[in-house]
């Protein structure tokens, strides 16, 4: 057998050439999509590995380690370059094919190889072709495995940078853009995702809870939809940078609403990549409007008086003070606001707003009376409704963000 591939031993690059004609015919779009250099790579490779190859079939060169280790730097190679796997095998393939076919062809013209010998070459070929492919896949997952932990340190580095501001930096900026993947004319938007389950934040139910999986099944919609997002976790909450053709705030709203299975709330940011840092802010503002029971979707631009309110620590506790007086020192004190949020909501009417308690008119016409007395406000001066309407809402958004901390 040795005898019979020393036959071929002098037309090593030549049949190399073949392989990789062949392979550049069938697949040329391919590689040169993944670089313009790598069909001349493939070219050179495929001479070293035919040339590697034939030396230790024909026995003239008899250390097999260094075509092993040809065999393993090509798939580290190939994995950093990014060729799909398939492509790989297809090519250590063809290159056992060719080989055989040009052994055969010049067999035919020396009769004193017997047919044995040419069996016995061919099996060599297919059992070294088995070899080959198992010690490439291995090489190959394990560099495309360190590759993707690489890539996705220094994404997570990227979007905490980001959200630092460090967005507003040209430079930084730029290199944002080329580790996300984001082209300059992208629109930006942030999605965030907090548990939702019954428990909050240390929620162990499954159904919203910290064990469940809240994002998964936002970046498989997006991902539906051709959007690209890249997560990571700030102090328990998941946050993505989507990119693309993106839809407004409220079709992002809608398109998530049926996969969220904790709070989840989205942000667009209005600068880009620069501006992801504040759409960061206000998507965990809103988010933490939603109490921690809550599960659902909420677009920053539907509740900005709650961000708003929640997003000044100092500010709440005088408005509410100012805004309730004595209301809050009742005993009836929860019952009153739930009231009052109900004539708010309807505009100072104690029907509708009696109809909503699912209680008589006239009880609502006597809270309403405390509520005034209480507060030294009048329901039906604009002024005093409109700072009551932003007591409530600053009380409600200020207890959610208790809740969830």
């Amino acid at each position: 057998m040795a005898r019979a591939w020393r036959l071929v031993l002098h037309r090593s690059d030549e049949i190399a050439d073949v392989i990789s004609s062949r392979l550049l015919a069938k697949d040329l779009d391919a590689y040169r999509t993944i670089s313009p250099h790598l069909p001349e790579d493939v070219r050179h490779s495929c001479r070293e590995h035919i040339r590697r190859g034939l030396l230790t079939l024909s026995g003239v060169g008899s250390d097999t380690a260094p075509a092993v280790e040809l065999w393993r730097e090509t798939g580290r190679r190939r994995a950093r370059q990014g060729v799909p796997l398939e492509l790989v095998l297809n090519a250590y393939t063809m290159g056992a094919r060719v080989l055989w076919e040009a052994l055969t062809e010049t067999a035919t013209t020396h009769e004193h190889v017997p047919d044995a010998d040419l069996l016995g070459a061919a099996r060599g070929v297919w059992a070294n072709l088995d070899v080959q492919n198992a010690v490439l896949i291995e090489a190959y997952h394990r560099e495309r495995d360190r590759v993707q932990r690489r890539d996705q340190q220094r994404q997570q580095t990227v979007l905490d940078g980001l959200v630092d501001g460090r967005g507003g930096d040209p430079t930084f900026a730029a290199n944002a853009r080329t580790a996300l993947g984001v082209a300059a004319g992208d629109a930006v938007a942030c999605v965030v995702v907090l548990p939702g389950g019954p428990g909050g934040p240390g929620g162990s139910d499954g159904s919203g809870g910290e064990g469940a999986d809240l994002v998964g099944p936002v970046e498989d919609r997006l991902d539906r939809r051709a959007l690209v997002s890249h997560w990571h976790v700030r102090s328990g909450a998941a946050y993505g940078l989507v990119s693309g053709a993106l839809p407004d705030e409220a079709l992002l709203v809608e398109l998530l609403a049926p996969v969220a299975a904790g709070r989840v709330a989205v942000a667009g940011s209005a600068g880009g990549i620069a501006g992801f840092g504040t759409a960061f802010q206000l998507a965990l503002r809103a988010a933490e409007t939603l109490s921690p029971g809550e599960r659902g979707v909420v677009g920053v631009t539907d509740r900005l008086p709650e961000v708003l309110l929640a997003g000044d620590s100092h500010v709440t506790p005088l408005l509410v003070a100012e805004a309730f007086g004595e209301l809050l020192e009742h005993p009836q004190a929860e019952t009153l606001v739930t009231t009052l949020r109900a004539l708010l909501a309807h505009d100072g009417s104690p029907t509708h707003a009696a109809a909503e308690l699912y209680c008589h008119r006239n009880t609502v016409i006597y809270r309403m009376k405390q509520i005034e007395r209480l507060t030294g406000r009048n329901l039906t001066d604009p002024r005093d409704k409109m700072l009551l309407w932003l007591a409530v809402t600053a009380r409600a958004a200020a207890g959610a963000v208790r809740r969830t901390r």
